[in-house]
Formats: C-alpha cells, structure tokens, sequence
C-alpha cells in the first residue's frame, strides 16, 4: 500500500512519548494534477492518547516540513461518517474537492456473464494510457490513479477488450486483495456487455472474495448504476479534501 501511494519516509512524521510512538501521519509526493503535492496515506494515533492535540500538532509540523520543499498543496481523503476528523481537517485548512462513494460485492453472489473475449496485458504502457484515459468518465483519485497503478504495476490483473486491434474497454484488479483501481468502457460502445464481460474476468482472477471498488466520483452516476445493476452496495462516502499552501 505504501509504494502504491507513494510513501516517502523524509514527509512522513511521528508523535512520541517517552520514545515511543504514539501517532504518526505517514505521506506520499507525486505530481498531481500539474502541482507538486503531498498526500496523507494514511494518520493514527494510539488510542489513550487521543483528544490531546496530537494530530493537529503533527500536520501543522507536517505544513512547515513541506513548506519547505515548495509543495503547492497537501490532499487526503476522510469518511464522511467521521465528524471528528472531518472537523479537524477543516480548521487545518483543508477544503472539499469532490464527494467519492465507495462500492463492495461478495464475488460469490455475482452472476457471471462474458459476451465478449477478453486478453490480458502484462501493464498497460504509456501508449495505451493515453487511448485509455478518453473512456474516463472522471480522474481516478490519488490511490487509483496511472502513477499509483504504476508504482505496483505486478500486483494487478489488467483485462483488455479489443474490437478490431482497438482497445475499447479494459479493468484492473488487484490478484490478492480483489480491489479494482479502474474500470473504463470507450463512450461510443457502452451499453453493449463490454464492461460486465470485463467484471466478469477480474473476479475470476483475484483470490479474494470481496471485491471494492473506492472513490467513485459521486457526480458519475452512470458508474454507480452500473455498479450497483452487478449487485454492488454502497458501503461509505468519503470526501476528497485539499489544503493549498
């Protein structure tokens, strides 16, 4: 999960006590969107120590450490049920970009169907991306996007519909975990059985029996109805949340 997202340990910061770690906010750097930026992976805080400023006083550290290696924004996401959290990243600065839904489904309850064959690339190179970014219907968030995807380009399964020596529909799915980062279908042949074919595909190679799909863009309700039809359900919103610097 961390060389997914990009961790770097020098943006990285922990909170002590006696030497021992008590919370910690752990962060990945890329290029996001044309702008140098920091991205929270993840933040805990053991739990005797919580309700003591301790977050705060580690993100306002984390805002002058990257103050300093001129990054231009700081990005995290936060579920939206989580009040607290979404209250503290607020007086931090931080603002809502965009509302994701977030999707689950018991592999064994999925009803396969496949109309079309499907072929498997080993990564999807630059060429292709550049096609492939067209079927998207919105930009896939930090954990699912072209770098993340990248950065552990072998834990993936990537299934590819051709029509004529064009790609016009692909998925990819995590072989362990049974995540799916993206799933796209050309705009001028949807409707058609493409994307269920390919859902179909991935479920028969992941090992896991619980398939997600995270950060759908809440604005694409095309995908969610797709997902749902499949038997999908809606399990939690999260924000998607940026603090310019």
């Amino acid at each position: 999960m961390l060389q997914r997202k990009g961790y770097v340990s020098c943006l990285s910061i922990g909170a002590f006590k006696n030497e021992e770690l008590v919370g910690f906010v752990l962060n990945g750097f890329r290029n996001w969107n044309g702008k140098l930026t920091v991205y929270d992976i993840g933040t805990g805080v053991v739990g005797e120590y919580r309700k003591q400023g301790i977050t705060s006083a580690m993100l306002l550290s984390i805002r002058e450490l990257i103050k300093e290696k001129k990054v231009d924004q700081y990005l995290l996401e936060v579920i939206q049920s989580n009040t607290s959290a979404f209250q503290l990243y607020k007086k931090q600065g931080f603002e809502i970009v965009r509302n994701f839904s977030c999707f689950q489904l018991d592999k064994n309850k999925y009803r396969s169907m496949t109309s079309y064959k499907v072929k498997h690339m080993d990564k999807i190179d630059s060429t292709n991306w550049e096609r492939l970014i067209k079927f998207w219907d919105f930009e896939p968030s930090w954990q699912n996007s072209i770098d993340s995807i990248n950065a552990t380009s072998d834990i993936f399964i990537y299934s590819i519909i051709h029509f004529d020596d064009n790609i016009v529909g692909y998925g990819i799915i995590d072989k362990k975990t049974g995540d799916i980062p993206q799933i796209a279908v050309d705009k001028n042949y949807r409707r058609k059985g493409i994307a269920r074919s390919i859902v179909t595909d991935l479920l028969k190679n992941t090992r896991s029996c619980s398939i997600n799909v995270t950060n759908v863009d809440e604005e694409s309700t095309s995908t969610k109805e797709f997902l749902i039809k499949l038997g999908f359900k809606y399990i939690i919103g999260q924000y998607e949340m940026i603090s310019k610097l």
